[in-house]
């Protein structure tokens, strides 16, 4: 893999490394009483969860792609979006990805790939419509971060405790809620084995889902310092995020819902208006954290000037 330029950050790398020790935790002791109660269900619990995340980790680019209905742009298609992408990979020494465009108006962009040969950088037409070159820049710098840091590999690892588990408590109790709470077999009491597999599934779903999404904040922070680091305007990037969030918040609740399924993906999360336990539990720090961070960064570069 290619050595990027792009800044590291040891307190950043130490929380994200604690929440993966945490994370494995949970998942060996999950594996561990799960074996212990119900072994044969484990075994086929465990072989779906594979496929899942095999899936993912492999074709996550094409997946997202197509869902986001994004397809791929020349550079005589999409010469100013290319010539950005070009600027950051020289500054970062990293490989050109492939450049994807989505027409939606809701403002933003993703990376996904499991690895540098496989990126794909997508831009929405309506981020393209409302950024102006250096905002765009500070963008594609922090999207292109995420593959230098390999976050989409990262984050398909962290959860597949999330989606084994969430797998056997949905199935558990769907086989539950047709009788299998009240079934008996060879003089053992089936039902009561079930719901103690639902119930370790369950509470390893729910830690597993905070860490993960923990995780995932972090690696936010620390793309969003990589991209402000590198190309030295942490003030474009909070222009950006600023400018993002607003026309966010102007978007129809009927286009954001489309979107929301990928703000694990997006620059910025797109939420509906009102309440959602989405935002309790954000794949994202807060507008008001990120711009502090940025501000900071702002504050060091100039009393290194």
């Amino acid at each position: 893999m290619t050595r990027t330029r792009y800044a590291s950050d040891r307190g950043l790398t130490s929380r994200m490394l604690v929440t993966m020790f945490l994370l494995g935790l949970v998942y060996v002791v999950f594996v561990g009483a799960f074996f212990v109660i119900a072994p044969k269900w484990g075994m086929v619990a465990l072989a779906v969860a594979v496929v899942f995340m095999l899936a993912q980790y492999f074709f996550s680019d094409k997946l997202t792609l197509f869902a986001m209905h994004g397809r791929e742009v020349t550079p005589e298609e999409a010469p100013e979006l290319h010539g950005v992408i070009d600027r950051i990979s020289a500054m970062s020494n990293a490989p050109k990805p492939k450049v994807a465009i989505a027409d939606t108006d809701v403002p933003n962009a993703f990376a996904t790939g499991r690895n540098q040969s496989k990126a794909v950088v997508c831009v929405t037409t309506g981020l393209l419509r409302r950024l102006d070159p250096v905002e765009l820049e500070g963008v594609l710098a922090h999207e292109m971060a995420h593959i230098a840091h390999r976050d989409v590999a990262v984050m398909t690892i962290a959860s597949f405790l999330g989606v084994c588990a969430g797998l056997i408590t949905r199935f558990g109790l769907e086989w539950g809620l047709w009788g299998g709470f009240n079934r008996r077999d060879n003089d053992q009491n089936t039902g009561m084995i079930l719901l103690a597999v639902v119930a370790v599934s369950a509470v390893a779903y729910a830690i597993s889902f905070l860490l993960t999404r923990a995780l995932s904040r972090y690696r936010e922070l620390s793309a969003d310092r990589a991209a402000a680091l590198l190309t030295g305007r942490p003030s474009s990037l909070a222009s950006a995020l600023t400018k993002v969030s607003g026309e966010i918040a102007r978007i129809p609740s009927r286009d954001l819902r489309s979107a929301e399924p990928f703000n694990a993906f997006f620059f910025a999360p797109a939420f509906t208006k009102g309440f959602s336990v989405s935002s309790l539990f954000s794949t994202h720090p807060t507008l008001d954290k990120r711009l502090a961070q940025l501000s900071k960064i702002s504050d060091q570069l100039s009393r290194g000037a």
